[in-house]
């Protein structure tokens, strides 16, 4: 049988792909905007006929119908990492969460850790030899490919045919339902003169030829901005977005200075604009791989003067980062951002910044604290961090004692706070 007709065989209805569903299946979902508005539609309408189904998912962008306290025991989210569409959830206790590290998560599913009974994912159009990339969310999505009991996939023109490992064959499909809406957009963070003045402390410390991984914020993005002078840039990263494309037509990304995969951006999943979308179609510059290549440290390591750059809430005076919860409820989760700092660790030259402003709520509440809040969790341990940076400067705790760490991280605070802190520091025994 031709792929064509393969393809023709397992093109079904909306109403066919739901039927692939049994009660207390746990549904895999790509990251962000690899989710398939269509099928998730249609659960959302249809979710009172089940029972116990989980839909599993690390960014949820859009907040669909069965996102419903009220029908939790038919179908219940569950959130590897929180966004807008689910935080409320989450902090009431309604969306339940799975802590992983972000590079983890596919040898959790081959390992029946996390279940993966099926999948729902959009697609590209299928090419000559029967393939379809899954471009803009390979993440963990590939490994519960290989698990799932069903493949139910949304093809969609707008979602581009990416190079990498990202690729299912139509043998691999159980359903497939077509649509042509415009894959969802999500537009640069905003920038304001606190994300710039700690955008500039941070480019100023990457040197030409750095091999780069984004996260996804203003402040991210505020260094962006600052590095379209530089030269022969690499990228190697969970996340590609806008702030990339930027730096591509500036003329700063080359690739050709990276030591592992030299000549290739390397990515998991995909978040921006139309027009990045467009980029990424057949591209031979651009790989997107699972997220337990682009993320583990020792691969990324491979890569010089790797340089990361994520963003925080909260950071003590030893060094320990809260960069997924307000206390302890829960604001987003752990991502990729320890993988990458201990990446830029092990990287010969490599520099792992953690940024974040130094205060919050005007001023009013600092954000470099003497210790974390009670029942924050902890993202990236003080064993881990190197540079910290705020608007004030750079803190650089690596190597540092704990004395020396808590006199740096008092010297980026805010200046209204730095005498309190001090006085915190005292008692701890920390100075």
């Amino acid at each position: 049988m031709s792929v064509q007709d393969l393809y023709q065989k397992k093109h079904g209805t909306v109403e066919d792909a739901i039927d692939q569903i049994k009660n207390g299946d746990f549904i895999i979902v790509p990251t962000g905007v690899g989710e398939p508005p269509t099928l998730l539609t249609a659960l959302s309408e249809q979710r009172r006929r089940f029972q116990g189904v989980k839909v599993a998912q690390i960014l949820a962008v859009r907040k669909y119908g069965y996102i419903d306290p009220e029908t939790v025991d038919h179908v219940r989210h569950v959130a590897f990492f929180f966004g807008a569409a689910t935080r409320a959830g989450g902090q009431q206790g309604w969306i339940d969460f799975i802590p992983s590290y972000f590079s983890e998560m596919p040898s959790l599913i081959e390992r029946g850790q996390i279940p993966a009974d099926v999948v729902f994912s959009m697609a590209s159009p299928m090419d000559q030899h029967g393939y379809f990339s899954l471009s803009l969310g390979a993440d963990y999505t590939m490994a519960a490919i290989a698990k799932a009991r069903a493949v139910v996939l949304e093809v969609n023109p707008n979602v581009p045919f990416a190079n990498g490992n990202c690729h299912i064959h139509i043998s691999q499909v159980t359903t497939l339902i077509e649509s042509d809406e415009p894959v969802t957009e999500v537009g640069l963070p905003k920038i304001g003169p606190v994300q710039e003045a700690i955008g500039k402390y941070v480019a100023d410390m990457i040197d030409d030829g750095s091999t780069l991984q984004i996260g996804y914020g203003g402040i991210p993005d505020a260094v962006v901005m600052q590095l379209t002078h530089k030269h022969d840039l690499g990228i190697h990263t969970e996340m590609i977005g806008d702030g990339i494309l930027t730096l591509l037509e500036s003329g700063a990304i080359t690739n050709r200075k990276k030591t592992y995969l030299p000549g290739k951006m390397v990515a998991t999943f995909a978040l921006g604009s139309k027009k990045l979308y467009q980029f990424m179609n057949r591209n031979p510059a651009l790989e997107i791989h699972p997220v337990d290549f682009t993320n583990d440290p020792y691969l990324a390591s491979k890569n010089d003067n790797l340089m990361t750059i994520n963003a925080t809430l909260q950071i003590d005076l030893l060094g320990q980062c809260g960069s997924e919860s307000l206390g302890h409820l829960p604001y987003s989760g752990t991502g990729g951002q320890a993988d990458f700092v201990r990446a830029a660790n092990r990287s010969r030259g490599g520099k792992s910044f953690i940024v974040l402003p130094s205060t919050a709520k005007d001023d009013s509440i600092t954000r470099i604290v003497p210790t974390l809040t009670p029942g924050t969790h902890v993202s990236t341990s003080k064993n881990d961090i190197n540079y910290v940076v705020s608007e004030f400067g750079v803190a650089q705790l690596r190597g540092k004692s704990a004395k020396q760490r808590a006199q740096e991280m008092i010297s980026i605070a805010h200046p209204n706070f730095r005498a309190e802190l001090t006085e915190a520091a005292k008692k701890l025994q920390l100075m």
